[in-house]
């Protein structure tokens, strides 16, 4: 394996981890986290490698609500310059907590996410194939995630998108 395979290899699934908690859980709210983020979203932001270095990231995602808006499964997909790669998830919502499993499907990486959601905001850690935490912030018909990694040559997302 070349030595930029093998750099980008743990980078797409700490990426695929994160965006695909921090963008499932934004949408929370007393009743339910999921039912505003039904439908497709866009946008983009900055990716950052251990070393410093960053680059444009671009995303699109469709989230499909189900279960009285309990349940979320959701397909992301995200590019760089350096990589790209294809996320799926199916979460779920109750009393407060949300949880779930992620799969990304080119490298067959998958985990755990795990957090509490209130009307704003999420806090949340990843495990699995990657692990680390990230914070959430929904402002009207926009998401802004900031997603923090260890132990990866990806160590942090921050993605704004919009409904599209």
């Amino acid at each position: 394996m070349c030595r930029k395979t093998q750099l980008l290899h743990p980078l797409k699934i700490a990426a695929v981890a994160a965006v695909a908690t921090f963008t499932a859980y934004t949408g929370a709210s007393a009743a339910s986290p999921f039912d505003r983020l039904a439908g497709s979203w866009s946008g983009g932001g900055r990716v950052t490698f251990e070393g410093g270095q960053t680059e444009r990231l671009r995303c699109n995602a469709r989230y499909n609500s189900s279960g009285s808006g309990n349940r979320l499964d959701l397909t992301i997909r995200c590019a760089s310059p350096a990589t790209s790669f294809e996320l799926r998830g199916d979460l779920a919502y109750s009393g407060g907590r949300v949880s779930g499993n992620w799969q990304e499907r080119s490298l067959g990486a998958s985990g755990r996410a795990a957090g509490r959601a209130n009307a704003g905001s999420i806090v949340m850690r990843i495990s699995g194939a990657a692990s680390g935490s990230m914070s959430v912030a929904l402002a009207g018909r926009a998401q802004t995630v900031t997603v923090s990694t260890v132990d990866t040559a990806l160590r942090g997302i921050n993605v704004s998108l919009r409904r599209r």
